[in-house]
């Protein structure tokens, strides 16, 4: 009988030439710009780092992210790990659209108590952490040296001669730079975006978006008036350009001597060698020291599969243990204890400064309507500021605007 094709008896079983692949999840965020260029280089490192989880990003920009992270959480297709700033997450709660970390936390082995308390009382809604805070942020006074030094308003240490902490001191110091240093702006204002310019100084002035109950709004005062006619004023005397949509780059290419940015945008502004910049605290010219802040977190939409879940807060711990140093590089404040803390961290030029300032950060109210409440300050702002509203006018409607979203 001629033999067949049946294997020899003791030949071994073929090796197997199955190659896994790893679980890839969708990473929604806003980041652009300088910012932008220390997360790719963060999902880099991770994709880099392990095969078991790949990570794939969608960045939108961050006048629509919004939007369209709320389409997605509410019609359940979308990102799986997704960036969400602290004063966002309070609807997305309500509405059941994101989950408790808790139980995915202790599965994996991530460890909340590892982050600052301040930023996990932040996320926590019942007793529950519902996102993995990233950074606190908020603003400085960015400054050029040489401008500054023209205008005669610069120390021998290289720090700014402000002159009186109060609203006509720092006026009177804008037009001495404008006399003496032509054809730059005194100081570029955040026009594009100008609800943070104005939280500034209105949380300096001691205001209130509400009332302490959360049960009206608090908008509407003197205080307000005030730093809506201040910002005026640099306007009207041309201390600042209206027009400038970019007054970011403004500063960062030498034509404006000073500018309240982001801590964000240290890493960017620092790495122009020929920028001659210094950074300091906002300066308290409205008499406190308190200031607009927030802080990205990241979330986990409530339709994520068990398996992406996992890949989902690999990737997060990696982000909070790891790319925490990179993302303090790129000037965020991490939450992190450990990066905090780390002499690599604080070694880096004005952390110690940045550490200081957060104290003094104001967060947004912990409301579920702020996401309303936001849009309206937002668009009534421009309103005044860009369309030449009567700020007395302009807020008597955001105060109506505000009570009806919050009795709505």
């Amino acid at each position: 009988m001629v033999a067949g094709c049946s294997a020899a008896p003791n030949a071994k079983p073929p090796i197997s030439q199955e190659v896994v692949q790893p679980e890839e999840i969708s990473f929604w965020n806003p980041f652009g710009g300088g910012e932008g260029e220390f997360v790719e280089q963060l999902i880099r490192d991770f994709n880099a780092s392990q095969t078991s989880v790949y990570v794939k990003q969608l960045r939108l920009e961050s006048n629509e992210y919004y939007v369209k992270l709320s389409t997605a959480l509410s019609s359940g297709k979308g990102p799986d790990v997704a960036v969400a700033h602290v004063d966002r997450i309070s609807p997305y709660i309500k509405a059941k659209q994101i989950m408790p970390l808790d139980g995915l936390a202790a599965e994996t082995g991530f460890r909340f108590d590892e982050i600052e308390s301040s930023n996990v009382q932040s996320v926590s809604y019942n007793g529950k952490p519902y996102a993995v805070p990233l950074d606190t942020h908020f603003h400085v006074l960015y400054y050029n040296k040489d401008i500054l030094g023209k205008a005669g308003l610069l120390q021998t240490d290289g720090t700014p001669m402000l002159g009186e902490a109060t609203p006509e001191g720092f006026v009177r110091m804008l037009e001495q730079i404008a006399a003496r240093v032509p054809g730059v702006q005194p100081i570029a204002v955040n026009t594009p975006y100008f609800q943070e310019p104005f939280l500034n100084l209105y949380y300096e002035a001691g205001g209130d978006l509400l009332t302490p109950d959360m049960s009206r709004a608090a908008i509407h005062n003197e205080k307000a008036l005030r730093v809506l006619t201040f910002y005026q004023e640099l306007y009207a005397k041309r201390l600042a350009d209206l027009s400038d949509r970019t007054p970011w780059d403004s500063f960062h290419s030498g034509k404006a001597a000073l500018w309240f940015g982001g801590v964000w945008e240290a890493g960017h502004h620092l790495s122009e060698k020929s920028l001659p910049v210094g950074l300091m605290p906002l300066p308290p010219i409205f008499g406190s020291s308190a200031h607009w802040g927030s802080s990205h977190t990241l979330v986990v939409p409530s339709y994520v599969t068990k398996e992406k879940q996992k890949a989902a807060m690999a990737f997060m711990s990696y982000f909070s243990e790891t790319g925490s140093m990179l993302w303090g590089q790129a000037g965020h404040v991490p939450a992190n204890k450990a990066v905090l803390q780390s002499a690599a961290y604080r070694q880096l030029p004005y952390r110690s400064m940045f550490i200081e300032a957060k104290q003094d950060v104001k967060f947004a109210p912990r409301t579920d309507k702020y996401r309303a409440i936001f849009t309206a300050l937002s668009e009534d702002l421009q309103s005044i500021v860009l369309g030449g509203l009567d700020p007395e006018q302009g807020l008597a409607a955001l105060e109506k605007k505000i009570n009806e979203i919050i009795t709505n």
